[in-house]
């Protein structure tokens, strides 16, 4: 059996991670500045992290939500202090397009109302409501579309309004990413924000915060949106929940009821899952990381600000995307094979996707900086 070839691969077989770096099978070093799509939030093999995982492996991995597990209790109990939401609800599952599915579908068990309101340049994930609230049609099958998923122009307030003003009535929920990471770091404005929280009180709709990629101390905030002094009904999030272990959970509002079967996961919650998802929090509060995300974002971009074909840079922490004045794979490409560092790209093929682990030290930062410059300074 041959595996389904949906991914395009880079010819490295990373076989150790540290820090942030990792090593391939033929001894070669690479420092790590995507950590998987914002995965990597603490490092890999936080010492910390390590040993939580190892500690819970001898005890037991795995048993289904028929049971009680005090580690989801003490997950949620931290997750709720670290982040500013402790009077919310925890539902916790596998992956971002999980809790994205949940979310939409609790919304709609609330209020009855079947549409969905979503925006240009958005990416909620690949499953059946996620992927229909995508913008990409590439990857949106026609089992997936429905008139139900209606899409409105990022930052676009007016048509926001006249959306509302129409289909007001039958608007389940606004789902919205705190800043858009696959389309480009796109970053909405706060009177953006503001207009959709107000739109969706006006007419009984759920405002669900998408969090998956800007979330857990990746814009210095614990949520890019808390940044606005939004409070939204649903948060979701995965991606830097788990440091690597797959993991992804729903903040929820108190006003949502929960009954039994109202909602369900297998795997969702597991042991080993809960212990990673604890230990990075430590971390996170024990080494200040959303502080060091500031400070390595701030530094990065004034390091980088000035170099030749950088048209714009969009930041908030230590999520960046680097404007260049042409297509940025040769870019991505020298600084990967000639220098040994990763980095993302996005749907906007001149934006340069910089989403280091949160902490980067400064001499980490320094290779990739001087390393970028070479680069730009030979095209």
């Amino acid at each position: 059996m041959n595996l389904f070839n949906v991914y395009p691969l880079f010819n490295i077989n990373p076989v150790k991670a540290q820090g942030s770096f990792l090593w391939d099978d033929k001894g070669e070093k690479y420092l790590d500045f995507y950590g998987g799509h914002a995965v990597i939030s603490i490092g890999h093999n936080h010492p910390h992290y390590q040993t939580q995982l190892k500690e819970q492996l001898e005890k037991i991995s795995f048993y289904s939500n028929s049971v009680e597990n005090e580690l989801q209790t003490e997950l949620a109990e931290k997750l709720g202090k670290l982040s500013g939401y402790e009077d919310y609800n925890l539902f916790l599952c596998n992956s971002g397009a999980e809790a994205n599915e949940n979310a939409l579908k609790l919304a709609s068990f609330h209020n009855g109302k079947s549409k969905v309101l979503y925006f240009s340049g958005s990416f909620h994930g690949r499953t059946s409501a996620a992927v229909s609230v995508t913008d990409n049609p590439k990857i949106v099958a026609p089992v997936n579309f429905s008139e139900r998923f209606i899409k409105s122009d990022w930052n676009n307030i007016r048509q926001l309004e006249e959306i509302f003003e129409i289909q007001g009535n039958e608007i389940s929920s606004v789902i919205i990413e705190g800043i858009q990471g696959v389309s480009g770091i796109m970053i909405p404005t706060f009177e953006f924000l503001s207009k959709i929280k107000e739109l969706c009180e006006k007419y009984d709709a759920a405002l669900i915060l998408d969090e998956v990629q800007s979330g857990y101390g990746r814009s210095g905030y614990f949520f890019a949106h808390q940044e606005f002094g939004i409070e939204p009904d649903m948060i979701t999030t995965a991606k830097g929940m788990g440091n690597g272990f797959p993991i992804g959970g729903v903040l929820i509002h108190p006003k949502f009821q929960a009954s039994n079967g109202l909602l369900g996961t297998t795997f969702g919650g597991n042991h080993l899952a809960c212990a990673a998802a604890i230990a990075v929090l430590d971390v996170m509060k024990e080494e200040d990381l959303m502080t060091n995300a500031q400070k390595m974002g701030n530094y990065i971009e004034n390091e980088i600000k000035d170099f030749p074909h950088i048209k714009s840079i969009r930041r908030k922490g230590l999520m960046i995307g680097v404007e260049l004045d042409q297509d940025c794979a040769e870019v991505r490409k020298s600084l990967l094979y000639d220098h040994h560092i990763f980095t993302g790209n996005s749907n906007d093929k001149s934006v340069l996707r910089i989403l280091p682990a949160l902490n980067i030290s400064k001499e980490e930062t320094d290779l990739f900086v001087g390393a970028l410059k070479t680069v730009l300074d030979k095209i």
